[in-house]
């Protein structure tokens, strides 16, 4: 019993006289917790973005991976103190491993599934590992084989076309359609789209950063953008008007789009029963109001409300004269429009009568 609970703990126990069963059971018990409690706070925080990120998830899931396995390998060199931490913290990694990798790789294998094969896909996942035991042969093919190793899944990964718009996605893709009135394909935008991308950014085209935007608020919120609260009792003024003008530019659509031009932020609230079509377009608006912000330079982020609505407007007649043309050629172009991808957390829906 004492040498299978040591053995299980490597990194508490050996080499150690007065290492016991009980403190290395106690160790198997934090290090359970800790990476279910992990798995609990992660599924829960970022669970809608896996799948609109999944080509991000499944590189983060190796490199969790990857950096667990150094912990495991540097705690026999610390003290128990840190070592219990260390391990703790490796367990953590391992555990959001799990689910980014189980996740990622459903929408993965779904995505390559062409012929109803997923679970040939999923089989063909499996790992097989072999062990040396001399600790420089073990430093040196650990670190050689963890680089070869996340070099090869990153180029696996850059190397996915997805065909559903998440955020960075329709950046690319929108912004040249309204830019050079041209449909970039999948294959196009696997080559340019970052793996590791801020959430919410928005970019014209390749460019740095401008602004950012965040879709599915509540009403509330959209409120709170529109103007300050009040310190004391919470409440928005001045801020009824503007939404009641925003209703009415708004009435024919499936949402509310505002962009605050001295914050650099777009808000985008979604009406109930809104099709996935509708919240692509809210994004494309948003980034072209930003876009037009952005270039008309500095001055234009103090510009007055009425002048900031003359814009929304202006950019919502230009779009919409031209969305069916831009939904028609993104599905000849192999773009699941159908398909909601730009949510990556739990959002409200609104309902206006």
């Amino acid at each position: 019993m004492k040498s299978d609970l040591l053995k299980g703990n490597a990194g508490v126990g050996v080499g150690d006289a007065s290492a016991s069963p009980t403190t290395a059971l106690l160790l198997s018990i934090l290090q359970e917790s800790t990476g279910r409690i992990a798995t609990i706070i992660f599924a829960d925080r970022l669970g809608t973005s896996l799948e609109p990120e999944c080509k991000m998830y499944r590189l983060a899931a190796d490199v969790f991976n990857d950096a667990a396995m150094l912990l495991d390998c540097l705690s026999p060199a610390l003290p128990q103190g840190p070592r219990v931490v260390l391990l703790s913290s490796s367990s953590m990694l391992r555990a959001l491993c799990g689910v980014a990798a189980g996740s990622s790789k459903a929408s993965l294998s779904a995505h390559f599934a062409k012929w109803g094969n997923l679970g040939e896909l999923n089989a063909a996942g499996s790992v097989v590992i072999s062990y040396v035991s001399s600790p420089m042969a073990t430093w040196t093919c650990l670190i050689l084989l963890l680089s070869i190793h996340l070099a090869m899944n990153r180029a696996a990964v850059r190397a996915v076309s997805m065909h559903s718009l998440n955020r960075q996605r329709a950046n690319l893709v929108i912004s040249t359609y309204l830019d050079q009135d041209r449909i970039m394909n999948p294959k196009e935008v696997s080559i340019q789209e970052r793996i590791f991308e801020w959430n919410g950014v928005l970019r014209w085209r390749s460019s740095s950063p401008f602004a950012a935007a965040r879709i599915g608020l509540s009403l509330r919120d959209l409120l709170a953008s529109l103007g300050p609260a009040h310190e004391r009792t919470g409440s928005i003024r001045d801020a009824e008007a503007r939404l009641t003008t925003l209703i009415r530019l708004y009435r024919e659509e499936d949402f509310l789009v505002w962009y605050d031009a001295p914050q650099r932020l777009g808000h985008i609230t979604i009406k109930q029963g809104a099709a996935a079509e509708s919240q692509l377009k809210a994004w494309a608006l948003v980034l072209w109001i930003a876009h037009r912000h952005h270039a008309a330079g500095p001055d234009a982020t103090s510009a007055a409300i009425e002048s900031s609505l003359e814009v929304h407007r202006i950019t919502l007649q230009e779009l919409s004269s031209r969305w069916l043309d831009c939904t028609s050629r993104l599905r000849s172009a192999g773009w699941d429009v159908d398909m909601a991808s730009l949510e990556t957390t739990s959002g409200s829906r609104i309902c206006l009568k």
